[in-house]
């Protein structure tokens, strides 16, 4: 199993990670890194286990947000689904009530000729 080493708040960590993460685990790490060094910036120092905490929750708060936003989507999605759905089915009945008005028509018009065709012509 393929090992990194990270750097979170200027400390150096070893990491296994699966074949071919190596690069996604670093730049996890990088991203965590940069939330934490946020943080002590904003907060100043207030030691590294409470940093570290405070960092991890913060990126679970942006998780939760993002989780949120993407229910609110799916549901965005499902609704245009269903909408789309339901004038398909809108389309496909006013076509088959144009279809049967058309050979309504047809038959009229048949008709029409039949009796055209049997009628005498008066010169």
């Amino acid at each position: 199993m393929p090992e990194v080493n990270v750097e979170i708040n200027g400390r150096k960590y070893r990491m296994a990670c699966e074949e071919g993460q190596q690069g996604h685990l670093i730049g996890l790490a990088e991203r965590f890194n940069t939330q934490v060094e946020g943080l002590k910036g904003a907060v100043g120092e207030i030691g590294d286990n409470r940093l570290t905490v405070m960092a991890g929750i913060a990126v679970l708060d942006e998780l939760a947000e993002a989780e949120r936003r993407i229910a609110a989507l799916e549901d965005q999605v499902n609704a245009l689904t269903q909408a789309g759905q339901d004038i398909a089915a809108e389309l496909e009945n006013t076509e088959a009530q144009f279809a049967s008005k058309l050979i309504d028509a047809a038959k009229t018009l048949e008709g029409v000729a039949e009796s055209l065709d049997g009628a005498v012509l008066l010169p």
